[in-house]
């Protein structure tokens, strides 16, 4: 499966699919009907490198607040609509930039015809969602259970339920909380279709658990070439999605920009507090637009040999630290001083 095989979407002014860069999607965790609250958030993960917004849309209010949502962002918004196929009409008419269904939840053929209708209209593409947790009795029954065949014979169907109206701006997304049968399920739709796919772990967990998950199942999904829009879906504050999102686009080679972190596991050498120090240094580098490698690491006896492989690094002591350059020890600091030190040197670096 080669990503440039698949048809390219837009979405708002963004465009996915057809071997487009890979965008980052996260969902927000505010009340939509909460416009202050909910555009705030939107903002934060703009600012974080979010580049796809989805927002639940289950009530009128939530669909109509779209409108005075969308005045206030830069980036576009997807309006996540269960059951009631009205609420997807209002939120394409209040300026959802996409909209994500699942046509088997959606109600009768008509009332499925009556969004497609307005997709068509406003040329607004459709996300097709499917999740293992909501496969049909039909499909479980055939299969013996919920597997990845069934899971893509569901997703498929429904592409052609839309197809079948005469509509085919459509992204196809199959999930499930079962990493290997997530992926087996991808390789499988990938020979099937060329819609792109919007890939994602579902209910992965927490920070640690969903971290994991998602990073294995969107590394083997990725690094075969499948996928052109992600989401790490984590229990917590959005934000932490955006953070791992970048760091496994990165790590897989299909995303450059932003400064990678490496720190040493701490030991008994450890003289400084390593672990607060490097949260520090990621957090601290965030908003610093660069494409290089910082170490941090423990101690001044394996520190400057480890952080050769790193652009820049720093090394701590008793109470005191080393800046390192491509290995090379530059200058001894103060513990205190190792932070801000570290900053001044980043934000000159072009200098």
């Amino acid at each position: 499966m080669d990503r440039k095989n698949t048809k390219t979407v837009k979405i708002g002014n963004r465009i996915i699919g057809g071997g487009n860069p890979i965008l980052i999607q996260s969902m927000t965790n505010t009340k939509t009907e909460d416009v202050a609250a909910t555009v705030a958030q939107i903002k934060k993960l703009t600012a974080a490198g979010c580049d796809i917004i989805r927002c639940a849309a289950p009530t009128m209010e939530a669909a109509k607040a779209i409108a005075e949502i969308k005045k206030q962002i830069e980036i576009p918004l997807v309006a996540d609509i269960h059951f009631d196929y009205r609420l997807a009409i209002a939120a394409m008419e209040n300026g959802a930039d996409k909209i994500r269904i699942n046509p088997g939840n959606i109600g009768s053929t008509d009332r499925l015809r009556a969004v497609v209708e307005v997709a068509k209209e406003r040329n607004i593409p459709i996300r097709v969602g499917v999740n293992s947790g909501s496969l049909e009795k039909e499909l479980v029954a055939k299969y013996n259970g919920v597997t990845a065949e069934g899971i893509v014979e569901s997703a498929l169907d429904k592409a052609k339920m839309i197809e079948d109206m005469g509509y085919d701006n459509l992204v196809i997304s199959i999930k499930s909380s079962d990493v290997l049968m997530c992926v087996k399920a991808h390789e499988l739709i990938a020979k099937e279709t060329t819609h792109p796919l919007h890939v994602g772990i579902t209910e992965a967990g927490t920070l640690i658990s969903g971290n994991i998950k998602s990073s294995i199942g969107l590394g083997l999904i990725l690094h075969q070439g499948i996928g052109d829009t992600i989401r790490v879906s984590l229990t917590g504050d959005p934000l932490e999605e955006i953070k791992s999102a970048k760091l496994i686009l990165r790590t897989l080679g299909l995303r450059k920009g932003g400064i990678e972190v490496v720190s040493c596991p701490t030991c008994g050498r450890t003289q400084i507090d390593l672990i607060g120090l490097a949260n520090q240094v990621e957090n601290m580098v965030a908003d610093i637009p660069l494409d290089i490698k910082v170490a941090v690491m423990g101690c001044v006896v394996n520190g400057p040999g480890e952080a050769k492989e790193a652009d820049i690094g720093i090394a701590g002591g008793i109470k005191e630290g080393l800046l390192i350059k491509h290995g090379e020890i530059v200058k001894k600091v103060p513990e205190e001083e190792l932070l801000s030190t570290l900053r001044e040197e980043l934000l000159h670096w072009s200098e």
